[in-house]
């Protein structure tokens, strides 16, 4: 009798348990997608405070981070996440790259390191997400190597995806280019800087989080 107490409180305590596990919800894709100014959307419309640096020099967010008990609220239902922004993931960093944007050389080698190690901290926090959010600018082609490179990871991790085309306010997005890129995914065209269907956003995530 004591021992089948203890495995049923055990049991019960465990349940509990995963019952509160914090959902970790990642932001993956190509640099200067639009990641950060989606995460700074995201925590502002349900933290007031932004958290992540934005910049037109590919490689801002260099470095993985964080806001904790994030509650996203739609048509009565409730979702608690951890929001996780990433560095962009490339498979090629050159420091020259940066001295197009008037970066001195010693900077530029600094910032091509940083980015590096981003990108396979990126990877590395692949294995702790529970959901991802792939953010892709709609204006540029979406059969690249990175984007078949980061959904074939999630695939085979089998990590739950929604695929976000951003940039929807530029004339030269083409959303049904990314459809037909991806038709194993949902799809969602936004503006994270505009802030064009971002309700949109949030009622797919209840569609993908479950």
């Amino acid at each position: 009798m004591i021992d089948f107490l203890k495995n049923f409180l055990n049991g019960t305590l465990l349940q509990l348990f995963k019952k509160k596990k914090m959902i970790k919800l990642g932001l993956y894709g190509p640099p200067n997608s639009g990641k950060s100014t989606l995460a700074n959307r995201i925590s502002v419309d349900w933290l007031g405070e932004k958290m992540s640096t934005v910049s037109s020099i590919p490689h801002e967010t260099r470095e993985v981070t964080s806001k904790e008990e994030v509650k996203i609220k739609h048509d009565g239902k409730e979702i608690n996440f951890n929001l996780v922004d990433t560095p962009g993931i490339a498979t090629k960093i050159d420091y020259e790259d940066f001295l197009k944007f008037n970066m001195n050389k010693k900077d530029a080698k600094k910032r091509a390191k940083e980015a590096t190690k981003g990108v396979i901290d990126s990877i590395k926090w692949l294995d702790e997400m529970d959901c991802v959010l792939v953010v892709l600018d709609s204006t540029q082609n979406p059969y690249s190597q990175v984007n078949i490179t980061i959904l074939g990871n999630l695939a085979a991790r089998k990590i739950p995806v929604l695929v976000v085309a951003n940039k929807t306010d530029l004339k030269k997005a083409r959303i049904k280019k990314i459809e037909s890129a991806f038709p194993q995914y949902p799809v969602v065209a936004i503006s994270a800087e505009k802030g064009h269907n971002i309700e949109g956003l949030y009622e797919q995530l209840f569609k993908v989080i479950k």
